[in-house]
């Protein structure tokens, strides 16, 4: 999958519902997000999304695109959402695998909140 085409399937991650997810999760998926309960598996995911109004747009920066090898992508990127005034900042990273010729599914989603400035640091 060219890159051009490997954002705009993400960005449909994003700003999709959830048929889109069930479309493009795959079966097996894991997903780390910052709610409760923080580690889901693909239907789980699923039903989150479906309880969750989606981002009305999305732009993502510092973007990274690994090949490790055939039939397997990994991305990694900061994203910023917005939504109804809403701001939103994570840094994120997406496994996609192939199934057959331009079939991809996700298989790992991952996203970080930046600090909180002034928050607590370890020391």
């Amino acid at each position: 999958m060219e890159d051009t085409r490997i954002w705009s399937f993400e960005k449909s991650l994003w700003t999709g519902d959830a048929d889109v997810y069930r479309e493009l999760v795959d079966d097996e998926c894991v997903m780390v997000l910052p709610a409760q309960p923080f580690v889901y598996k693909a239907e789980a995911a699923i039903e989150a999304v479906s309880d969750t109004p989606r981002w009305s747009d999305v732009e993502f920066s510092d973007q990274q695109v690994m090949r490790p090898q055939e039939g397997l992508i990994t991305i990694a990127y900061k994203a910023t959402a917005h939504r109804d005034g809403e701001d939103y900042i994570a840094y994120c990273t997406t496994t996609m695998r192939r199934l057959e010729h331009d079939v991809w599914r996700v298989v790992q989603h991952q996203q970080t909140l930046p600090p909180v400035a002034g928050g607590a640091t370890e020391g």
